[in-house]
């Protein structure tokens, strides 16, 4: 399968707007990401980006001088978030719809598109922390993922940490395929693999991925695992559920899911998984 609805093309000096650009120009990831099953998946990987800042800064190195790269960075969510702390943030972005809207919030993360698998307008080891929440769930082909992996690599800093976030193959299986009842459809298509995994096309705009296909992204990317988390557990699953709940609860919930989130038992049943690296020095 290859990867190609991630660039934009131009015709006889006519931009020709991709289907990723035209999904995200619809797509609220904002207001996603303040729902509460969104809450989740945030307020998760907030708390194990701050782990890791405490880390640095723990090492003597002070907060106005702790570098982060978001890289996928949508609207700006994290990126605001963490330069409203302090910290020094660049974030990069290939949708210009969502980089407009980063750019709207005043903030003074640094701002600029480009392509996850390409940076070139930033220098080797510049950060201390890097993000790739979002790039590599629009890469289809193994090679794909591993530029953008290599590439995010490149700039962070030697013994620097990179969190990486991914769509996993079974939410996809139980919730598209089962609940929603496009299961003998996906077969027919060859959407799905007699193991059931998910073989994702050009129109499909998400990729789907099991822990083993992490884990052999890594190697070949010569990186070291710190840990590996579920950002949203059963969150997504039970979304009328937690809409529901008064604030206390879902604060309980809260609660249980960040003491679960780390059992190997439960990752890759979310619908992401953030897989945290370190680049060897």
């Amino acid at each position: 399968m290859k990867q190609c609805t991630v660039r934009e093309t131009e015709t006889d000096g006519i931009t020709i707007m991709t289907e990723l650009e035209e999904y995200y120009n619809k797509f609220n990831e904002e207001k996603r990401l303040n729902s509460r099953y969104g809450q989740v998946e945030f307020r998760t990987s907030m708390q194990y980006i701050h782990k890791y800042l405490d880390i640095v800064e723990a090492a003597g190195i002070s907060k106005e001088s702790i570098q982060i790269l978001d890289i996928g960075a949508g609207t700006g969510r994290y990126s605001v978030a963490l330069a409203e702390e302090g910290y020094s943030v660049t974030a990069v972005e290939l949708v210009r719809y969502n980089l407009g809207i980063l750019k709207k919030k005043g903030s003074c993360v640094r701002a600029m598109q480009g392509d996850a698998r390409k940076l070139s307008k930033l220098e080797e080891e510049q950060f201390d922390i890097t993000l790739l929440f979002g790039p590599l769930y629009h890469l289809f082909t193994f090679e794909d993922k591993l530029q953008a992996l290599t590439e995010a690599k490149r700039v962070t800093k030697k013994g620097g940490v990179i969190l990486t976030a991914y769509c996993m193959n079974e939410y996809g299986v139980i919730t598209y395929a089962f609940k929603e009842g496009h299961i003998q459809e996906c077969m027919e298509a060859d959407r799905l693999t007699e193991a059931f995994h998910c073989v994702s096309g050009e129109k499909d705009l998400y990729d789907y991925v099991r822990l083993e296909d992490i884990d052999a992204l890594n190697l070949a990317a010569g990186l070291q695992r710190i840990q590996i988390i579920s950002p949203d557990g059963p969150a997504n699953y039970i979304r009328p559920t937690l809409n529901a709940m008064d604030d206390d609860t879902f604060e309980l919930f809260m609660k249980y899911h960040l003491s679960t989130c780390e059992r190997q038992d439960l990752i890759g049943a979310g619908a992401h998984t953030v897989d945290i690296l370190r680049k060897p020095v």
